[in-house]
């Protein structure tokens, strides 16, 4: 990208460097890592750091104040770290105090330190950056840029899945010292490119999941522009679509979807087929349970009051499978269902393993769309990995990012 400096190729012999990637990963309800694809992902770059001799601190984020539950120390992700690039990393569980300055201070060519959560410093939480709405300019005075900017020759900074943050680590640092991107950056970036721009045709996205708003502020740029060719709607997306073609689904669905506001987006479905009908793809039958048993019922059996529809059935399932078949691009983000309950796992395997048998070039983005896929298929048997979310869903609506921004100013 112009403007953006690779950091491969610098030499960072005895400079102190200063790292940012996204190591952000699934975890139980006991804290442990239970998909580590971001870590696997960035462990090359801190090993060619490493083995250039540079004095490496490296600051990432787990949660935040709308995944409280995820907002942990990140002793397991030095850990896997350092089992991934074949060098110990150190963890302290300080962001930017004294300990972790003195830490920093301390360190020898070829030795790391991951340093603390950067999500316990109220500038870097989400509610944060929504709220306050600072310049990268103002950045320069918070606690975490005055307290480390002064100890590093170099940042780097690859985390293209936290592009779409405003925060002082991914945006500040470059005012004040020479700038990089880590090599994930560009590969995440090129990927989804890609599929942008220059795509073998025809293009396919399958948009599911629970978080619409991510399908939401896609679809209508990727299909004006012609970037995708059809959108297999599955999940909460395929429901909210059937909705907006005048369907009924029942009470119990109904008022789950309005209990968390997703109702609002039956008016934008309605706009959406009203100009692209014909390229929608939606489901024509469902899952729910009953007597504690899968049963499938079809889309013109609606409305059925009691039911919770959490997986597409078979049907759908042979419908999507010929698309993905045919297409030369397939991009995916969203389960197709409830996929961590044995009765809805169906559909959302079953996509996976159509992604495996076709010729097409695939891409997966998205961190509960790659725990799905990982649970079901080789990683290895996908086209392109990507590591980011919310950055990916800015990238092909064609919003800014201001991490790139960053960069290029």
């Amino acid at each position: 990208m112009e403007g953006i400096k690779n950091i491969i190729g610098v030499d960072v012999r005895g400079k102190r460097v200063l790292f940012r990637p996204d190591i952000n990963s699934p975890v139980d309800k006991e804290g442990n890592i239970v998909n580590d694809n971001r870590l696997v992902q960035t462990a090359p770059t801190v090993k060619y750091l490493l083995d250039g001799g540079a004095k490496l601190a490296i600051i990432a984020h787990q949660g935040d104040t709308l995944d409280y539950q995820n907002l942990m120390p990140l002793a397991a992700h030095a850990k896997r770290l350092s089992e991934l690039s074949g060098y110990n990393i150190e963890y302290i569980d300080d962001v930017c105090g004294d300990a972790a300055v003195q830490k920093v201070k301390e360190l020898k060519e070829g030795e790391a330190v991951l340093l603390g959560n950067l999500r316990y410093l109220t500038e870097e939480v989400s509610t944060f950056e929504k709220d306050v709405k600072l310049t990268a300019e103002e950045m320069k005075s918070t606690w975490l840029v005055r307290r480390l900017a002064p100890l590093f020759d170099i940042y780097v900074n690859e985390a293209f899945s936290a592009a779409h943050r405003n925060a002082p680590s991914m945006v500040c640092f470059q005012k004040l010292m020479p700038s990089y991107a880590g090599p994930l950056f560009f590969r995440e970036y090129e990927a989804l490119y890609k599929v942008m721009h220059g795509a073998q045709r025809p293009v396919t996205f399958v948009l599911g999941g629970a978080k619409i708003s991510d399908a939401f502020g896609m679809m209508d740029k990727v299909l004006a522009e012609g970037s995708a060719d059809h959108i297999l709607a599955c999940g909460v997306t395929g429901i909210i679509m059937l909705i907006a073609k005048g369907k009924k689904i029942g009470k119990a669905y109904e008022k789950w979807l309005a209990d968390r506001d997703l109702m609002v987006f039956v008016k934008q479905a309605e706009e959406l087929l009203a100009k692209f009908g014909d390229r929608y793809i939606l489901p024509v039958d469902f899952a729910c349970e009953k007597d504690g048993k899968r049963i499938e019922v079809s889309a013109d059996e609606f409305p059925i009051d009691d039911a919770m529809f959490l997986d597409i059935g078979h049907k759908t399932v042979e419908i999507f499978r010929d698309y993905i078949k045919k297409a030369g691009t397939v991009f995916v983000n969203g389960p197709a269902g409830v996929y961590e309950n044995p009765l809805f796992e169906y559909g959302t395997r079953e996509i996976w393993r159509a992604f495996t048998e076709t010729k097409a070039y695939t891409v997966i983005g998205g961190g509960d769309t790659v725990s799905a896929a990982s649970r079901f298929i080789d990683l290895g048997k996908v086209g392109y990995v990507c590591t980011a979310g919310g950055a990916m869903v800015r990238v092909l609506s064609g919003k800014k990012l201001p991490l790139i921004e960053a960069f290029k100013n």
